[in-house]
């Protein structure tokens, strides 16, 4: 497949937002009037995120839509309505197939764009209540009270593709729901950021103490993870929830921080030498203890890095921001959490994607803070 053509490609979320207004409303209005919903288009995908481009249409991908309804409703009319389009749609929309094939990978989700000419076609406006589509895509009951341990083993990639994306018609309260997912609160932000803290002061003596046994790759290893909590303890700073790995340094480098700290990170990530990567990560270290001082969460801390009990290694963390900030929660639930070690949410100690990516895990991991 060619990925190259960048002049005909139309990114998702126009798409979808063109494929709504011009194909499926009229469907709706026609053939379903009265009945209220929800239109628009979040959830998984990187167009969700404004992030796909030419390379991206080759699967999972093309014109698409989430309709929400009513519980009674969607028990009612979903089979109907998505019958009713089967007919309905046209069987090219901008040049794309409105069908998809059935799944045809193992995850049993991965659908390709397939032309056809004749028959219902196998669209993907795909059909949910809102609280099944919660319960689906977080393992989360809108009903209840979003509790601390519920922010912690939420994936960041799936809040951040809950509030990212498109609403184009909304009358049954999904941009409402949509909200209580906007960003952490105050006092689980806190934990988190003392959490992020507490692995870089975990490791920031490792990488030279590596370089120095005469471990380059082990010192370089270590480094890079150094740079990712950097990244990832930016991301929280400016209160961004970050993308799972494929599109973290994209999104890293819309951040704020990013003009001064990217530069600095790349030549931690090309150093030929321990020693290069002490200077350059001291250098990002002084950058993101002054970025929390100018959140004014804590009193001031150094923002000057130290030398680790007198050995040749350069280290931020140790002048104790991960205990300034656990000082600061309030919240009665956030502190009986934030007297264990403080692991912070998953995706702080988590790298499985079978864990991050399946919600069915999230009873069992909830079990690590109660």
């Amino acid at each position: 497949m060619d990925f190259s053509n960048r002049k005909s490609f139309i990114p998702g979320l126009r798409l979808s937002e063109r494929f709504y207004f011009d194909a499926v409303r009229n469907i709706l209005e026609k053939k379903f009037p009265g009945i209220p919903y929800a239109a628009g288009l979040i959830g998984s995908g990187s167009e969700v995120l404004g992030f796909d481009d030419p390379m991206s249409t080759d699967h999972h991908w093309g014109p698409r839509l989430l309709l929400f309804l009513l519980d009674e409703d969607h028990h009612q009319y979903s089979q109907a309505i998505r019958e009713t389009l089967g007919r309905e749609l046209p069987y090219k929309f901008l040049g794309y197939p409105t069908n998809f094939s059935e799944p045809v990978s193992e995850d049993n989700i991965t659908q390709l764009l397939q032309s056809i000419d004749q028959g219902p076609i196998n669209h993907r406006v795909d059909i949910f209540s809102i609280r099944g589509f919660f319960l689906d895509y977080l393992n989360f009951d809108i009903e209840q009270d979003i509790r601390a341990v519920d922010w912690l083993t939420f994936p960041a990639q799936r809040l951040l593709t809950i509030t990212a994306g498109s609403v184009y018609h909304d009358a049954v309260g999904l941009d409402e729901v949509r909200a209580r997912f906007e960003y952490y609160p105050h006092d689980v932000w806190i934990y988190l950021l003392a959490a992020g803290w507490a692995r870089i002061e975990q490791e920031e003596h490792l990488m030279g103490r590596a370089g120095w046994a005469g471990d380059d790759v082990g010192s370089a290893l270590i480094a890079a993870r150094q740079v990712r909590d950097i990244m990832r303890l930016c991301f929280l700073m400016e209160k961004q929830y970050p993308p799972y790995a494929k599109w973290f340094g994209t999104a890293f480098n819309q951040l704020e921080c990013a003009n001064d700290l990217l530069p600095i990170l790349q030549k931690v990530l090309g150093a030929d030498s321990w020693q290069h990567r002490d200077k350059y990560l001291a250098e990002a270290y002084e950058i993101i203890a002054s970025m929390h001082n100018g959140l004014k969460l804590t009193e001031m801390l150094p923002e000057k890095t130290m030398a680790f009990h007198g050995r040749p290694f350069q280290v931020m963390a140790m002048h104790g921001f991960t205990n300034a900030l656990r000082k600061q929660i309030r919240d009665p639930e956030v502190q009986e959490i934030a007297k264990k070690r403080p692991i912070g949410s998953i995706d702080q100690f988590i790298d499985s994607t079978d864990l991050l990516s399946y919600p069915e895990w999230r009873p069992f991991l909830r079990r690590l803070y109660e």
